[in-house]
C-alpha cells in the first residue's frame, strides 16, 4: 500500500518573524480546496481568502498570503483558517500555484507577495 504525504510547511516556508507575526488568522471562502503551500487571494466582496486565481476578477487575481493548512469548504460554508501574510522567506518552487499558471503571472503574483515582505529564494 503507497502513502501519499502531503505537503509540509517546512517544504516551502524557509524563515518567517518571531511570534507568529507573519501569520494571520483568515476566513476561507466557499468552495474551495487549499492546501499547504497554496499561494491566497481576497474575494475583495467579502474579505474571504481562496485559491489565488490570475484570471479572476474578484480581487483574488492579486496574491495576498499563503495557505498555512490544508482547507475544504462546501459551496454554502466558509472555514477558519491561518495564512502567511507578511515577513516570511519561501521557496517558490514549492510554493502551489493554479496548474494554468503562466511564468509571467506567477512573477505578478511574487511580486505581489513581495510587496508584503514575502521574500523568494531557490531551493538550494
Amino acid at each position: 500500500m503507497a502513502i501519499t504525504e502531503g505537503n509540509y510547511n517546512s517544504d516551502w516556508l524557509a524563515w518567517e518573524q518571531d511570534n507568529d507575526y507573519s501569520r494571520k488568522k483568515v476566513t476561507i471562502a466557499e468552495s474551495q480546496t487549499i492546501t499547504k503551500g497554496e499561494v491566497l487571494g481576497v474575494v475583495t466582496a467579502s474579505g474571504q481568502y481562496a485559491a489565488f486565481n490570475q484570471d479572476g476578477d474578484d480581487g483574488t487575481e492579486s496574491a495576498a498570503g499563503i495557505s498555512l493548512g490544508d482547507y475544504a469548504t462546501a459551496a454554502s460554508e466558509t472555514a477558519s483558517g491561518v495564512a502567511l501574510v507578511r515577513d516570511a522567506i519561501v521557496i517558490e518552487d514549492n510554493l502551489t500555484f493554479p496548474s494554468d499558471i503562466t511564468s509571467g503571472e506567477q512573477a505578478t503574483a511574487m511580486a505581489s507577495l513581495l510587496a508584503l515582505g514575502i521574500i523568494t529564494k531557490t531551493e538550494a
